[in-house]
């Protein structure tokens, strides 16, 4: 991985206490090599606190199932764009690694859906109702896509998101097409503005974010609960916090995977956020091994650890 140079910089989130989680296994075991790795270090524009966004599997769904008329190309070239901010650090310039362009979100667009329906729930001056309760939480622990599905209709999909993230500011984050939330399109720059403003430690008064610190730390809160055996990606460079949404989906045109991962983590006493977005791996277990390895070394190099 090339060494990072000064880059530009973001703005967004607030950071909160959680409970310190065992690691559990995860679910990218690796095996072969690698099919990219972190490239070049890119400057990165000044961020504005924004959600994100994910993409829906085969069938306009989130997760991946196995695409049906699709054989995958064997010499596949994936490639991974990994961003950190160092929360504890003296700037809000995050570092960049690879290329800022636009990926599938897969199912990290349902934090993005959870922000604006917060967004729009405070604007109308209530909490959310039991029911939106009880399809946020599973949507974001264990990545219910049926739960996605109507929360997704309930914002009114790309247009109301779209509201959601410009007054978050996010740059480059276009929803999916239709009922097709899975397909929307971010950067790794995108998505660190959006866990800025959920993340940051000063709040809405330094990053500009439109969500109150209830609605931030709701959000913290179930991306600390993430079930385990979705607990891989950014947590690889993690010690034993960490608060995560992860996305994958095989493209049912090209038999390939994207896998990204999206976070903040705890390591040797640096609270960084975290993303990593993928494509073009010929199997999950590479895209998640892709992932992993590209959040080590960009953890690394930023925090110097």
């Amino acid at each position: 991985m090339s060494h990072p140079r000064s880059l530009s910089h973001p703005k967004t989130s607030a950071a909160s206490a959680t409970p310190a989680r065992r690691r559990v296994s995860r679910a990218g075991a690796c095996a072969g090599a690698l099919l990219a790795s972190v490239t070049t270090l890119f400057s990165l524009g000044a961020l504005h606190a924004a959600p994100a966004v994910a993409a829906p599997a085969p069938g306009g769904q989130a997760h991946a199932a196995p695409a049906v008329h699709a054989a995958p190309q064997p010499q596949s070239k994936a490639r991974v764009t990994a961003a950190v901010l160092n929360l504890d650090g003296p700037s809000r310039t995050p570092l960049l690694y690879g290329e800022d362009t636009p990926y599938d979100t897969a199912s990290i667009i349902k934090v993005d859906i959870l922000a604006a329906l917060l967004l729009q729930a405070q604007d109308e001056g209530r909490h959310l109702t039991a029911q939106e309760r009880a399809l946020a939480e599973p949507m974001i622990r264990k990545s219910d896509n049926a739960a996605a599905n109507a929360l997704w209709r309930e914002i009114g999909m790309a247009p109301g998101l779209e509201a959601a993230n410009k007054r978050l500011g996010l740059t480059s984050t276009k929803g999916g097409p239709g009922a097709k939330w899975g397909l929307t399109r971010t950067t790794a720059s995108d998505q660190i503005r959006l866990l800025l403003s959920v993340f940051d430690n000063a709040g809405a008064s330094k990053t500009g974010s439109p969500l109150n610190q209830e609605s931030r730390t709701y959000i913290r809160t179930l991306m600390s609960q993430v079930v385990g055996e979705q607990a891989w990606g950014v947590s690889a460079a993690s010690g034993a916090r960490y608060e995560l949404k992860n996305g994958w989906l095989q493209r049912t045109t090209s038999g390939l995977w994207d896998v990204n991962s999206v976070g903040r983590i705890t390591v040797h006493g640096h609270r960084c956020l975290v993303a990593v977005l993928s494509d073009g791996s010929a199997s999950m277990t590479d895209g998640v091994s892709l992932v992993e390895r590209a959040a080590r070394q960009a953890v690394a190099a930023t925090t110097g650890t």
